[in-house]
């Protein structure tokens, strides 16, 4: 059986759109932070990502102000604009046995050790993985559509991430890149 290995946009755009239906952890306190994290450091893998408020302006970066962390059936979305990158959230990035898998992973931990440096370890890069094996495009949105079938939404991507409180399309939006990261893994996993 040959697998398509790439898709247009074209395609895409007649996929059905797809996004997280599962509870969604939304973490503004150290306090809430600890309890998650003991929660994701039973799991074997996690789906990863983060969100940056954008910058409008030539030469302003802001800091990083979403981590999520999602299981099959949960997504967790950490306010580091509010809690930092606290010390147990900072060893369940250094722990090399928890897998932490996503698209871009290396540009979202240099801006991650921006806040506070660390070593990270366990990271996979699913990008690196789908080229391996084949796999012509490289963005998540793509890669969902070529592996899962499935269309979702980058609208929210441009919003506003450091705002008092995230709206509910943001909150969908940021577990759905973290939960479709650990299902376009997963499925690539099996595939191998």
């Amino acid at each position: 059986m040959n697998i398509e290995k790439t898709i247009t946009d074209e395609e895409l755009r007649l996929l059905p759109i797809d996004q997280f239906n599962g509870p969604v952890v939304v973490i503004d306190s150290v306090e809430h932070g600890k309890a998650a994290v003991n929660q994701l450091i039973t799991q074997p893998v996690l789906g990863f990502d983060t969100e940056t408020k954008p910058s409008f302006k030539k030469g302003e970066m802001n800091k990083v102000a979403l981590l999520q962390l999602s299981t099959p059936d949960v997504a967790y979305l950490f306010r580091i604009n509010r809690t930092g990158l606290f010390p147990a959230l900072v060893q369940l990035l250094e722990h090399p046995q928890i897998l932490k898998v996503g698209v871009a992973v290396r540009d979202d931990l240099r801006a991650l050790q921006k806040r506070t440096p660390f070593t990270p370890s366990g990271f996979i890069e699913i990008q690196d993985v789908a080229h391996d094996l084949g796999y012509k495009d490289s963005s998540l949105k793509k890669l969902a559509g070529v592996l899962l079938g499935i269309r979702i939404s980058k609208r929210q991507r441009l919003t506003n991430w450091d705002a008092e409180e995230l709206t509910s399309s943001q909150i969908v939006y940021a577990a759905t890149d973290a939960w479709v990261s650990l299902q376009i893994h997963n499925h690539l996993t099996s595939k191998n």
